[in-house]
């Protein structure tokens, strides 16, 4: 069993966070997880609207990778987890057409019902907000093992003192694009058949998903990511974008009737376009990075193996 001084803290319950922590605790090392939200989940994030849960995040996750499959058949079997779709529709200026692809994941409870099931049994501290990390490393003067930095790289440059110069270097190598989602909730369903749209060359929409279908409730509620340069224009003041929102939303499917009530989030950090090398960063100082910037595309898949792999680094590290 390693010693109670070796804690690692990580900062972050969303998937790569949830995944590092778990590699930490099977391995025997002390752990923190420190989430500022009220709730685990991050960018794999779902609201209730009336006690419905609709996803706000991601839009639905994909798997290539054994071990995520695995982790996967987890949640299926626990009725979390359902496979929703392999083909989607492609909207552009030539008109509507069907686009196949791998399959997409969706989860009936919401995405967040995901990290919650990964987080049950690890030590997640919510709506606890961390000022600064400092060398030692020490995390709000608290002196711990190790640091594991489990969210976008701007976010995280904001704790790092200057001194941690290689983590420094890292997180300012990346570069993200903001996203707006949009949930919509009409009076019934009026649009055309389809499960997930991909809206190309389009000033304001990218993905539109029936949230419904996606759920299996049949419930008539749309949701939709915007543009990177729609959403860099309404960041101040995101549900002022509502509007604008519905009315594509109700072009693009020539949809008569107004929604119900529109809810817009705001995701200033929603993809990463320039990410890290390698899978995760782990330096010297002791701190250690990991999210879905370390891959070959942005994807759950991506955060997952990132904070598992740091987790297990982590483990290494302090047992040597």
């Amino acid at each position: 069993m390693v010693a109670e001084r070796a804690r690692v803290v990580v900062v972050g319950a969303g998937i790569a966070g949830v995944a590092c922590a778990a590699e930490l605790v099977r391995a025997g090392v002390p752990v923190q997880i420190r989430e500022r939200a009220r709730v685990a989940g991050g960018r794999m994030a779902s609201k209730r609207f009336d006690g419905r849960p609709a996803d706000i995040g991601a839009a639905y996750f994909t798997v290539s990778d054994p071990d995520f499959a695995e982790v996967v058949r987890g949640w299926a079997a626990a009725g979390l987890a359902r496979e929703w779709t392999d083909t989607f529709v492609a909207y552009s200026a030539q008109g509507r057409r069907e686009v196949p692809g791998p399959m997409r994941w969706a989860a009936p409870r919401g995405l967040r019902s995901l990290i919650e099931h990964l987080a049950a049994g690890l030590p997640v501290t919510v709506d606890r907000l961390v000022l600064g990390v400092e060398p030692g490393p020490t995390v709000d003067g608290e002196p711990c093992a190790a640091v594991a930095l489990a969210m976008p790289g701007p976010q995280a440059a904001l704790l790092l003192d200057p001194a941690l110069a290689a983590a420094t270097a890292a997180v300012q190598a990346q570069r993200w694009s903001p996203s707006l989602t949009g949930v919509l909730r009409f009076p019934g369903r009026r649009w055309p058949d389809f499960r997930g749209a991909f809206v190309n060359d389009h000033p304001l929409l990218t993905v539109v998903c029936d949230d419904g279908d996606r759920r299996g409730d049949g419930a008539p509620v749309l949701v939709a990511h915007t543009t990177p340069e729609f959403a860099a224009g309404h960041l101040a003041q995101p549900t002022g974008a509502a509007p604008a929102i519905e009315q594509a939303v109700r072009d693009l499917f020539g949809l008569p009737e107004p929604a119900e009530h529109v809810h817009v989030h705001r995701w200033t950090y929603a993809k990463p376009t320039v990410g890290g090398d390698g899978t995760y960063h782990l330096d010297a100082d002791g701190i250690g990075l990991a999210g879905d910037a370390f891959g070959v595309t942005s994807r759950v898949q991506t955060a997952w193996r990132s904070g598992r792999a740091l987790g297990r680094a982590l483990a290494t590290t302090l047992r040597a």
